[in-house]
């Protein structure tokens, strides 16, 4: 008897052993997708790849980038009121030549005394901060990110009715 249990216990040795070995071989045989290329753009000819820019954005941005360059605008514009999960946000921005000289926030929440406390640290962040960018591509207020988000959809509301 010692000899036949000896066999079996051989067996499923063996048999781990081979399973193992297939699991490694199949793991380190298995491909990721290591392809530095993005898939193509529909509409566009060219398959972008990583770090370069195709010619058609270059060119749609160089255009944007001239009239926004060459707008004139003088006054005073008020964008869309953007809701937010505590309530809408809505800026008044008053430019010059085309330059932001002020923003002012007409509607914010302000239904209980946190969105006070909050609004009343972040609100003048976000107006220095669009002063210094001189457009919406401005950086969030920790803890305020709703009325932040608010903001910058409510300020760029405005710059695009004024042609900016």
């Amino acid at each position: 008897m010692p000899p036949a249990r000896f066999d079996r216990g051989a067996r499923r040795l063996a048999l781990w052993g081979l399973t193992t070995v297939s699991t490694v071989v199949l793991l380190f045989s298995y491909r990721t997708s290591t392809s530095s290329q993005l898939p193509a753009v529909a509409g566009t000819t060219e398959t972008p790849t990583t770090g370069a820019t195709t010619a058609p954005a270059t060119a749609a941005t160089s255009a944007s980038s001239a009239a926004k360059a060459t707008s004139t605008y003088t006054g005073t514009v008020t964008g869309t009121a953007a809701d937010t999960r505590w309530g809408p946000v809505q800026v008044k921005v008053t430019l010059a030549a085309g330059k932001i000289t002020a923003v002012d926030v007409v509607e914010q929440p302000n239904s209980n005394d946190r969105d006070q406390e909050i609004n009343a640290d972040a609100v003048p962040q976000l107006v220095q901060e669009t002063l210094q960018a001189q457009n919406a591509q401005i950086d969030m207020v920790s803890g305020a990110t709703y009325t932040s988000d608010g903001y910058v959809t409510s300020l760029q509301s405005a710059l695009d009715k004024a042609g900016l």
